[in-house]
């Protein structure tokens, strides 16, 4: 079923009033937060026969879980070799595990029976800036042997076949990781938790939070709310009730945007139907509406309007499919992430009937989906495998300072990409210009009748001379050296 692309605003438009808490109440679950992991912890409790009640300041998705590419695939912004020298081979396999199970809750809800019109669709690129053969080889087992997941390796001239630019060298094929209209998405897990029970208040922030005691209490500014258990699912803008967890992460405002319709020359540019994502965690794009583009590149560790991002997003389309030309941007959207300064995201029980789920940023929406069935099986069944995230405790992101850091990180990280994936285009040209330069000579020596000969036993033949013309050779077809796997 192909994607139809909807803006924020057009989304918002068909949903029902927004309904505000003005009532004191009770449940079992308060998540505070209507993000993905917060609607994926009611739904899921709501599932489980428990009674919820979610508390969002603003509205359902306005932020960054509303505002994404809808890309699922297993896995953490982590790299995989990084955890498994953190927590060793077998603790990372169950970590993978459950991600893998993350992606497949998003799988099962984005169902056409469950949310009309998710437009899912399979395969995901994971694309190398440089020649990177034998990390492929390398990551390929890994995934494969270790952590019983489906990949292919793809070869240059494949990736090359499937995306016209030179910019990308070796590809990583996930056909089970998929995409789904990830601006609808959030909206549909809302109606699916308030259909299995979960009462969501909007325009309700939440003022303080009293933790203590077997029944939390929650203070918003027009209604009390008590608990047996609180989630607290708001990332960066938790604000004062819970400023100690907000400062664990640095805010991270990542942008996209959507081109005009572009028709058949895009398909000829752009024919791999997934998500692409290039392994510096650069660009991340695929298409969308049948022949328009959305990109997602730029980041900045401040807030600023989206619509300024617009030129860079077109510069970023030009410079890596400059066939596609100047692009028309029609659309802007985006929002700020928590990322952890660890690279994992948040999980688990802070106190007793405190539970935390936060810094998705850079992790995926399997990682928020994997986390909301996680905790609202460990409130409600006794699952204790958030444990396997308590080596990843709350770090201090660093305040101002650390935004300061992140930015200059973040520059330097796009800055070397460049520098290294023009230094491997530059090796690869050459490289063709001294196949070239040898064919053309040894065309030359046949046609002079001066080709090698075979030197007598024990003799160390002495080099052919220079041609004196080699003018005019033909030129031989160059084929890229595979990788096996």
């Amino acid at each position: 079923m192909s994607e139809t692309f909807t803006s924020v605003s057009q989304e918002e438009a068909g949903l029902r009033d927004r309904v505000r808490l003005s009532f004191d109440l009770d449940a079992d679950i308060c998540v505070i937060g209507a993000g993905l992991a917060g609607l994926t912890v009611a739904l899921e409790a709501a599932r489980l026969g428990a009674s919820v009640a979610v508390l969002e300041g603003r509205h359902i998705g306005w932020n960054a879980s509303g505002n994404q590419l809808g890309t699922v695939m297993p896995g953490f912004a982590l790299p995989l070799t990084d955890l498994i020298e953190r927590i060793g081979l077998e603790d990372a396999r169950e970590l993978w595990t459950l991600s893998k199970q993350g992606a497949e809750f998003v799988r099962a809800n984005a169902s056409e029976e469950s949310m009309p019109g998710m437009g899912l669709s399979d395969g995901v690129l994971e694309v190398s800036n440089v020649d990177a053969g034998d990390r492929l080889i390398s990551q390929l087992q890994m995934l494969n042997e270790d952590f019983d997941t489906e990949v292919e390796g793809w070869q240059v001239d494949r990736v090359r076949e499937a995306l016209k630019t030179d910019h990308y060298f070796h590809g990583v094929y996930y056909p089970k990781a998929f995409q789904v209209d990830g601006r609808k998405y959030v909206h549909g897990l809302a109606a699916l938790a308030r259909r299995a029970g979960a009462r969501i208040f909007e325009d309700t922030p939440v003022v303080s939070i009293d933790h203590s005691g077997i029944r939390k209490r929650i203070v918003t500014p027009s209604a009390r709310l008590r608990a047996s258990h609180i989630v607290l699912a708001g990332n960066i803008h938790l604000g004062a009730p819970s400023k100690r967890l907000s400062e664990t992460l640095l805010p991270v405002w990542r942008y996209a945007g959507v081109t005009a319709p572009l028709g058949e020359r895009l398909h000829e540019i752009v024919a791999f139907k997934g998500s692409v994502m290039d392994s510096d965690g650069v660009d991340h794009f695929r298409v969308v509406d049948g022949d328009r583009l959305m990109w997602e590149s730029p980041e900045t560790t401040w807030a600023a309007r989206p619509q300024r991002f617009a030129g860079a997003i077109k510069r970023r389309i030009r410079t890596i499919f400059p066939e596609l030309g100047n692009v028309e941007i029609t659309d802007i959207f985006g929002g700020a992430t928590g990322q952890t300064v660890h690279g994992m995201p948040q999980i688990g029980q802070l106190r007793k009937g405190l539970w935390v789920a936060s810094g998705f940023g850079r992790q995926g929406m399997n990682t928020s989906a994997m986390a909301g069935q996680m905790i609202a099986r460990s409130i409600l069944w006794g699952d204790e495998r958030w444990k396997l995230f308590s080596p990843f405790e709350l770090v201090w992101a660093g305040g101002a300072t650390g935004r300061v850091a992140g930015q200059v990180v973040g520059i330097w990280g796009r800055a070397s990409s460049a520098a290294a994936g023009a230094l491997a285009r530059y090796r690869e040209r050459a490289r063709v210009k001294d196949r070239q330069r040898e064919a053309r000579l040894a065309e030359a020596n046949r046609a002079a009748g001066t080709g090698p000969r075979r030197a007598p036993p024990g003799v160390r033949p002495r080099p052919a001379p220079p041609p004196k013309a080699a003018v005019g050779a033909a030129e031989p077809v160059v084929h890229e050296d595979r990788v096996s796997q």
